[in-house]
């Protein structure tokens, strides 16, 4: 896949059922994350807050994969950890049709991610430990 230098080209150059869950995702985020900065990061959109990762999307094989750097502590069901792995706080869902977005569960992420966050931007300076923020 190209190097992107905005979301709004990441998500034209995916599929057509892909670009719907991009766009709508892209949306969604950037209603409900007012004032974090948006970039292309490590080759895909990610939403950041002073800083710190906080929310992602990403093209996997045939799927969109929803990623929120903190998730694991928002106590929901409904959102697994990304990867299973305890020593990340990362958590999300993985999308093939614009269908499966429940915009619901997604905006009340959205206000969870704003006010639960792990101190990732310093995880290496840490040297692997987890901080919380909030």
């Amino acid at each position: 896949m190209p190097a992107f230098t905005t979301i709004t080209a990441y998500n034209k150059a995916q599929t057509p059922e892909d670009r719907r869950i991009c766009e709508t995702l892209a949306a969604t985020i950037g209603a409900g994350l007012k004032g974090a900065q948006s970039m292309i990061w490590h080759g895909h959109p990610v939403w950041f807050i002073d800083g710190n990762p906080i929310v992602g999307y990403s093209r996997l094989k045939d799927e969109i994969r929803l990623m929120f750097w903190s998730g694991q502590s928002f106590d929901e069901p409904g959102l697994p950890a990304e990867p299973p792995d305890t020593r990340f706080k990362s958590a999300g869902v993985r999308l093939r049709s614009v269908d499966e977005i429940n915009l619901k569960d997604l905006k009340r992420w959205l206000r969870k991610s704003a006010v639960i966050q792990w101190d990732d931007k310093n995880i290496v300076k840490r040297k692997g430990k987890l901080v919380r923020l909030m």
